[in-house]
């Protein structure tokens, strides 16, 4: 396996203190020159680990991973929060159509509307003292009902009955 090597360009006014031991090129004609002239580059090799391009791989993958779970979290959310306002519309329609159908239903069962629905629909009229009869009924006579033969369950029922008011004085 072949290890990548990567190399830098560096000023050297950056840098001083690494001055000499690198590989040095120089602009021409900027040895003794005056100072506001380019600055020397010298170049700098260094090798890459080899652990660190799969460690980048591995945490490039975490953080795209946890990005998308953070987006499809937010979408459900969202989604949700949708269908709650939209069941919450849904339901202020329904109340409304209730206040509507509860006031027609009102004003439809009142007297008045009762009375015009009578006359006009079913062409009934109002009555008058002429269409009244009385009608006389004996109150002499009396209706018996024969005793019916009572259960097992009746008949307890009546035993204790009669204790209860035998006690009771």
């Amino acid at each position: 396996m072949m290890a990548n090597i990567n190399t830098a360009y560096i000023f050297e006014d950056e840098y001083p203190e690494n001055s000499g031991t690198d590989e040095n090129t120089e602009k021409p004609g900027s040895g003794d020159g005056p100072p506001d002239e380019a600055p020397r580059i010298r170049v700098r090799h260094t090798e890459a680990r080899s652990g660190s391009v799969m460690t980048i791989i591995f945490m490039s993958a975490l953080a795209a991973l946890l990005l998308g779970s953070v987006i499809y979290s937010l979408d459900r959310r969202n989604t949700m929060y949708n269908r709650v306002a939209a069941k919450n519309r849904q339901l202020s329609l329904v109340e409304a159509e209730n206040v509507k159908l509860q006031t027609e239903l009102e004003s439809s069962v009142s007297a008045k509307n009762v009375e015009d629905y009578a006359e006009n629909v079913l062409k009934m009229q109002k009555i008058d003292s002429s269409q009244i009869k009385y009608i006389k009924i004996q109150t002499g006579d009396v209706v018996t009902i024969p005793e019916q033969k009572k259960g097992l369950k009746a008949k307890i029922k009546g035993f204790f009955e009669s204790c209860v008011e035998y006690f009771k004085g």
